[in-house]
């Protein structure tokens, strides 16, 4: 029976998520995220015995047996990233939508230790919330280095050694990588930038590495958004990103030593990209399609953050043709 944390905030009469049972979460992020119509926030007991926080949308009359979708954010952001626009466009398409915030991240319990975890002990998570609580198999869909965190899992997904452990991986019925860090890591991308672009190497390392996009509302516009992305909601989500991570999602130099990932070539996989990603670039996006097979798509007009960006229905409505595509 899952441990399932107690709704703190709710705008859904249906609210109940399966096996629900009494939890609670301490930690309230400074910058509170207010809940859509129709969105949940409750808190998914780990084994470790920390809350991982989940905003879901579910429970509409029109949701059959389509797969639900469960997302995985990158760094500096939490499950409120999915929950602005692309969680209410899932769940009117006919989609269960979870959203999850890693450890340490939004209003999860903080693990021990001077970063959050290991590209393991995250996909870990995501496989226990989904064994507990997902009743069919999902389709995972994770941004950034969520995106990197998704393949950890799917590299796992049938791995005898965690069939028999609380931390098996569950099958799933696809996986979406928005603007994901390549299988390999970044390594290959900052080489290129600094060879190529060393200006735009220094604004992305000064930007992350040093955080200066918590302060700098330019900076924060040009390395998340695109140009026509207004100033004024820039600086609502430069708040909620200062806000949303406590500890760095992993240590870099460990991380870097368990790459490159597994391939799994059986997987349904869309690899999407954004054309004003000043992330990620394109022979990273290109990287990752030929790791696993596929042609990325990359979508016109849009940045690295696709899901909060001005032309945030562009990616979506790939995604939606992709996921009504799946079963046939």
């Amino acid at each position: 029976m899952a441990v399932i944390g107690l709704t703190i905030l709710t705008n859904n009469p249906h609210f109940g998520m399966t096996r629900a049972a009494l939890s609670s979460n301490k930690y309230k992020m400074p910058v509170p995220y207010e809940l859509k119509k129709g969105q949940s926030r409750q808190f998914h007991k780990l084994p470790s015995g920390s809350n991982m926080e989940i905003i879901f949308q579910k429970g509409h009359p029109k949701i059959d047996e389509k797969p639900p979708l469960v997302f995985v954010h990158g760094s500096f952001h939490a499950a409120w990233c999915w929950a602005e626009h692309w969680l209410p466009f899932f769940f009117r398409h006919g989609f269960e939508c979870y959203a999850l915030s890693l450890l340490a991240q939004g209003e999860s319990d903080a693990s021990d230790g001077a970063v959050a975890g290991s590209l393991q002990s995250h996909a870990a998570d995501v496989a226990h919330f989904i064994h507990k609580e997902i009743q069919l198999p999902p389709v995972l869909l994770g941004h950034s280095f969520g995106g990197l965190i998704v393949q950890q899992y799917i590299a796992n997904v049938g791995n005898e050694k965690l069939q028999e452990m609380e931390n098996r991986h569950p099958y799933i019925a696809g996986a979406v990588l928005i603007c994901s860090v390549p299988p390999s890591g970044n390594s290959g991308i900052v080489w290129r930038y600094l060879f190529s672009k060393p200006v735009a190497a220094f604004k992305v390392t000064r930007s992350l590495a040093a955080k200066a996009f918590q302060t700098s509302l330019p900076l924060c516009k040009e390395t998340f958004f695109s140009a026509s992305m207004e100033d004024h909601l820039v600086l609502r989500y430069q708040k909620l990103m200062t806000e949303s991570s406590r500890k760095p999602l992993f240590d870099l130099r460990k991380l870097y030593a368990s790459l490159p990932l597994v391939k799994d070539h059986s997987m349904k996989i869309l690899v999407l990209g954004a054309n004003d990603d000043f992330i990620v670039d394109a022979e990273g996006l290109r990287e990752t399609g030929r790791f696993y097979g596929v042609s990325p798509v990359c979508v016109e007009g849009v940045a690295h953050d696709m899901m909060l960006d001005y032309s945030w229905e562009k990616g979506a409505h790939v995604i939606q043709s992709w996921l009504n595509a799946l079963d046939t």
